[in-house]
């Protein structure tokens, strides 16, 4: 995973936040976050939903492409309660706010109706765990 996320990571960089493949036309995101156990520094390139009104907030959605586990970004993230992030051209500082309840299902809805692998993430998912919702907030 690591290998495949380097070249995203490189391909955005190179093209101010815009990379091809799979995720081509998406919104990309790449999260800096510190490993809560190792203390190691990691980023996590990760499709964001903007918000509808507010252009300092955004967006991200912990669905490992639907495994049964959330990705080690999210624990980091939601034990931090603020990180870095890089969207296009720019690198900010955002606190983390995680969604829940009605909150959490209109704005996966929302992914879900943009990009359907969104929708089947959450149907690999059911029983198992409910995908969660970050709002990263521009600080």
């Amino acid at each position: 995973m690591s290998d495949w996320n380097d070249t995203i990571i490189d391909e955005f960089r190179a093209n101010q936040g815009k990379v091809g493949g799979h995720f081509a036309g998406a919104p990309m995101i790449l999260i800096h976050h510190t490993g809560r156990k190792s203390g190691r520094e990691f980023v996590a390139p990760v499709m964001y939903l903007p918000h509808a009104t507010d252009p300092d907030k955004l967006y991200v959605f912990a669905s490992k492409g639907g495994a049964p586990t959330s990705p080690d970004w999210y624990h980091n993230l939601t034990s931090a309660g603020t990180t870095t992030v890089e969207v296009g051209t720019e690198t900010f500082k955002v606190t983390v706010r995680e969604l829940t309840g009605e909150e959490r299902d209109v704005i996966y809805a929302e992914q879900a109706r943009r990009y359907p692998g969104f929708a089947e993430y959450e149907v690999k998912t059911a029983g198992i765990r409910t995908i969660p919702v970050l709002e990263l907030t521009r600080s």
